[in-house]
């Protein structure tokens, strides 16, 4: 989906009100023009792939219906963690042994993905590398959560099990069996990294207009043609689509091929020193391990984030965040008193096997989605990777091929999950049955 004309400025939320005025020269496209790659859309995907193939040399375009970082890019938790939502031991079984190793080292280092190009670039967004608890509510999931960080271990990630005295000590909060923590990862300003991301691109000679909708793309020859709501019409010889849970029908299906479900955030004023200090003082980012997951972390200035999955419709008002609520008032009973400050949502491009999909559908084209809940670390990382293998001249990428071996992800079809229009049902049905397997885990 794309915004709406109305609906192009920076939706509400605790990063559009800190990250400051963007300082981007990000205009609508006023005239036609030639590239070697356009980009449409300008989040992390978008922006990551446009900057790693400037600094190998090629003349890229991006195009946005809105502005860098309007979608989830700008909205999401700010939680950079690596990893997908299965363990290497998984993927291994998946994708066979010598496939899934280049995937497993990909998708563990993708954290040092988003901290290098911060550092490479001297982006100031905030960012904190204090590692990721996940927490087990019952002994059950704790034993699953020992056997996935003794995985990561053997990748040569620094990990540690945590005892139920631990987790509480470093998250303030009773009620958990147990966790572990991943030091690989840590937290960002999402809005004001998705906007440094764009800085650093524009300084490497990308091109990004926003507020410049693609109507439509059409093959001539050796090249695409992105044709644009304000009329003009930028031609490549590769064109990249990374709309992610945005995605609209420019290509036939993908819009059908995630399911788009709202994750919902709420944030409090900064906490007190003395509240503060008995929760995450250690800056660490949590997540539990149930299957309808919450997610917290404290921000720069020492608020608490909370967020989690909400209906399926955008928000209308703070009756849609109750449920966050609630939760943070049972975690966290120490914060009676205190505000919410600040709600919002965004889509989370959610695929039916939970990995990112990579399409190829036809020459020259690549299509790149669905982060289910991973997007800053995975998005970051599958920009990089889209980039190498677009530019090296030896690629099969845009050839029709169905595998490149050097290219970590799954090259896959564009398969559209079945009654698609019924996916408000979906996410109903999911949340009920979930919640009722967590109660009973």
């Amino acid at each position: 989906m794309k915004p709406h004309p109305a609906d192009l400025s920076l939706p509400p939320s605790l990063w559009a009100a800190t990250a400051g005025a963007p300082d981007l020269s990000t205009p609508p496209c006023a005239a036609s023009a030639s590239y070697d790659v356009v980009v449409i859309g300008a989040g992390f995907t978008g922006l990551s792939t446009a900057l790693h193939l400037a600094e190998a040399g090629a003349r890229v375009c991006v195009l946005d219906a809105a502005e860098p970082g309007w979608g989830a890019s700008g909205r999401n938790g700010g939680q950079v963690i690596p990893g997908l939502k299965y363990d290497p031991d998984e993927l291994r079984v998946m994708f066979g042994a010598a496939r899934a190793e280049s995937l497993i080292q990909t998708i563990g280092s993708a954290a040092d993905t988003v901290f290098g190009l911060i550092a490479r670039h001297h982006i100031d967004c905030d960012a904190r590398r204090q590692g990721w608890i996940q927490v087990a509510h019952s002994e059950a999931v704790l034993r699953t959560l020992e056997k996935r960080a003794a995985q990561w271990r053997e990748q040569g990630a620094a990990v540690e099990l945590l005892d139920a005295a631990a987790v509480t000590r470093r998250i303030g909060s009773k009620g958990y069996v147990g966790g572990w923590i991943d030091q690989r990862a840590g937290s960002i300003h999402p809005l004001k990294y998705c906007r440094g991301l764009a800085r650093a691109a524009l300084q490497n000679g990308v091109v990004i207009h926003g507020r410049t909708p693609v109507t439509r793309l059409e093959r001539q020859g050796t090249q695409w043609i992105a044709h644009t709501a304000r009329g003009p019409q930028i031609s490549a010889g590769q064109m990249v689509i990374a709309t992610n849970g945005y995605s609209g029908k420019l290509w036939p299906r993908l819009q059908e091929s995630v399911i788009a479900a709202n994750s919902f955030i709420i944030a409090t004023p900064p906490l007190p020193p003395e509240l503060g200090a008995s929760i995450l003082s250690g800056g660490e980012v949590v997540s539990d391990s149930r299957r309808l997951l919450l997610y917290y972390r404290r921000d720069a200035t020492g608020r608490l984030l909370m967020g989690g999955r909400g209906p399926f419709a955008d928000p209308q008002g703070p009756q849609d965040f109750a449920h966050l609520e609630r939760s943070m008032a049972l975690l966290f009973p120490q914060l009676a008193g205190i505000d919410i400050e600040y709600r919002w949502g965004g889509r989370v491009a959610i695929t039916r096997d939970f990995l990112p999909h990579v399409h190829e559908p036809a020459a020259g084209l690549t299509i790149a989605l669905g982060y289910n809940g991973r997007g800053i670390a995975m998005a970051s990382t599958m920009g990089r990777c889209l980039a190498q293998r677009l530019a090296n001249p030896g690629s099969d990428a845009g050839k029709g091929e169905k595998k490149d071996s050097a290219f970590p992800f799954p090259i896959s079809t564009i398969q559209p999950i079945p009654l698609h229009g019924l996916q408000r049902f979906y996410i109903a049905a999911g949340v009920a049955y979930y919640r009722l397997l967590d109660k009973f885990s």
